[in-house]
């Protein structure tokens, strides 16, 4: 049997220490063909400037 990093008595302690937040209600998610026109449009129609479209750009807000 192998080493054990930490003692098993304190296993799962953080996540018992923490809240329970309950889940909020969400919208229905999109699916099918007015998924692929919502990123049509974000992508390719509805872009600031000119720019081009990448996936992991920060909102023009976070900028600073």
């Amino acid at each position: 049997m192998g080493k054990v990093h930490g003692s098993l008595a304190r296993a799962g302690k953080v996540k018992n220490q923490t809240p329970k937040v309950q889940k909020k209600e969400k919208r229905k998610a999109v699916v099918g063909r007015s998924k692929k026109r919502l990123q049509y449009n974000k992508r390719y129609v509805c872009h600031p400037e000119g720019k081009p479209y990448k996936p992991n750009t920060q909102p023009l807000g976070k900028l600073g």
